[in-house]
């Protein structure tokens, strides 16, 4: 029996199969292939979900609305290109805004020729005992990146629930590899 064929065999009996990222322009000069999940969030989603002076540049999320990607530009300036720097800002912000974070990778790497810091992570928002509803913590998992420029910090962010973290993961790391900025 081929490989290939034995491949398909195994993959057949778990019933997985492989995430397909559809090329998609989700803003002026900025293309991210996507999986066919998701799809452009509602006016109403954007507003509830990010409640910002500021909407994101595009924002996108599954049928149940459990996985998030979204594009923003960052009010935070780098001009002077420090990575390093800003890396660790951003990974302090990113401490600040849970109640708990386990970091599973970080760093700077290179996609289609532009450097950008990546966090990847575990976080944990705890309840609110006295609000009904809201008791329970949340737990989400999170690939967010930054692509630092003098006059701009574009900020691509995905995130799922922790329990299905192992079903995103690599979908989550592709989609961020595929990035293009012009």
């Amino acid at each position: 029996m081929s490989k290939t064929l034995l491949f398909l065999s195994i993959v057949s009996l778990f019933g997985f199969t492989p995430t397909k990222l559809i090329k998609t322009k989700v803003a002026e000069g900025i293309t991210v292939s996507l999986p066919r999940e998701l799809s452009p969030m509602t006016v109403e989603d954007i507003v509830q979900r990010y409640p910002s002076v500021r909407a994101p540049l595009a924002a996108y999320t599954d049928v149940n609305r459990t996985l998030d990607f979204s594009v923003n530009i960052s009010a935070t300036h780098w001009p002077d290109g420090n990575l390093e720097m800003a890396q660790q800002f951003f990974k302090s912000s990113i401490y600040s805004f849970y109640d708990r974070v386990d970091m599973i990778d970080e760093g700077v790497h290179e996609v289609h020729k532009k450097k950008l810091v990546f966090l990847e992570f575990e976080s944990r928002v705890n309840g609110n005992k006295m609000t009904l509803g809201e008791q329970q913590p949340v737990y989400r998992y999170t690939y967010i990146q930054y692509l630092v420029e003098p006059d701009r910090t574009l900020v691509f962010s995905f995130n799922c629930p922790k329990a299905v973290r192992e079903d995103w993961q690599a979908t989550a790391r592709a989609m961020m590899k595929s990035v293009r900025i012009r």
